[in-house]
């Protein structure tokens, strides 16, 4: 059983195309295992779109795995995203993890684009019921209530002979949504106890579904930092958090705050309730400050955890 931490794409690093690739070019170099970069198709302060941030990286880099963390399934259309899933995978060598999500009940883009948030749930279980058809075989038809395909045949297909369909959330429905359709699970912002609940409870629907996922198939976002909780960028960060209104999220729980000891400790206690990959999130208040957090993972932390 694989414990691997992969990292996330500060927005300290979008800024300017220069930073960007810097710091892939230090995560390629330094052994990360994978990049991983949040979904906003609307976002006043600026991000890259992410399926666009996935074909650079396919080309940009040569060892680095990268994926989408979370990718809202109901803000884009199965077979586009099928297609390019299938191209960027093909050209990256089988490099690339999706993690999908039905986005939250506040997005910008819900009210934007004047879309209804109560039918996502579904929408989203169709669509991952459809976009692992189109992977996966020829000639697909399809009859939902939101898609509707006939003869449909993608090529060419993933390297990736079963393409990673991992999903995220922390609700029921979103355990019943994991149980049934995919490879693995990516929650935020949970605590190890509360991210072991969840392990144990997919595994049960699992039962119900007659469906495998394997035990290290189980993640979680990480924030992390260097030094303490009364840290003006810990602060800011669990007040992010909290503003979203996320009911499992406990600053003191769910971030790994101290020096190396405290944060391996704490990604451990996450390993013994279940969770083997780990998306590090470094909170830090400049470019400078969250390349040396990550300076510091990479030599401190990550060797005492990986396994």
């Amino acid at each position: 059983m694989s414990v691997r931490i992969g990292l996330s794409i500060p927005p300290f690093m979008t800024q300017a195309a220069d930073d960007f690739w810097a710091y892939v070019d230090y995560c390629e170099n330094a052994g990360v295992d994978s990049l991983w970069h949040y979904d906003r198709l609307i976002s006043p302060e600026g991000s890259l779109e992410a399926m666009a941030v996935m074909a650079a990286l396919a080309g940009r880099t040569r060892h680095l795995k990268f994926g989408m963390s979370a990718l809202s399934v109901t803000f884009r259309d199965p077979l586009v995203l099928a297609k390019e899933c299938a191209t960027i995978d093909f050209l990256s060598g089988g490099r690339l993890l999706p993690i999908f999500g039905v986005g939250t009940r506040g997005a910008l883009e819900w009210q934007g684009t004047g879309r209804n948030p109560a039918t996502r749930g579904r929408l989203a279980d169709e669509f991952l019921a459809l976009f692992s058809r189109l992977l996966s075989e020829d000639n697909v038809s399809f009859e939902g209530e939101f898609f509707h395909y006939k003869d449909v045949t993608l090529n060419p297909k993933p390297v990736q002979k079963v393409l990673p369909l991992w999903t995220g959330g922390n609700s029921p429905a979103a355990i019943r949504r994991t149980a049934r359709f995919a490879t693995g699970w990516h929650g935020e912002f949970a605590s190890p106890h509360k991210a072991g609940e969840i392990v144990a409870a997919i595994k049960a629907e699992l039962l119900v579904a007659g469906r495998h996922i394997d035990d290290d198939h189980y993640g979680i976002g990480i924030p992390f930092r260097f030094g303490a909780m009364d840290d003006e960028p810990v602060q800011q960060f669990a007040a992010a958090i909290q503003g979203l209104g996320l009911a499992d999220f406990d600053a003191r729980q769910s971030v790994a705050v101290g020096d190396a000891d405290a944060i391996a400790a704490t990604l451990n206690r996450y390993v013994d309730n279940g969770i083997c990959k780990f998306v590090a999130i470094p909170m830090a208040n400049s470019g400078d400050d969250a390349m040396e957090q990550i300076r510091l993972l990479c030599e401190t932390v990550k060797p005492r955890v990986e396994r």
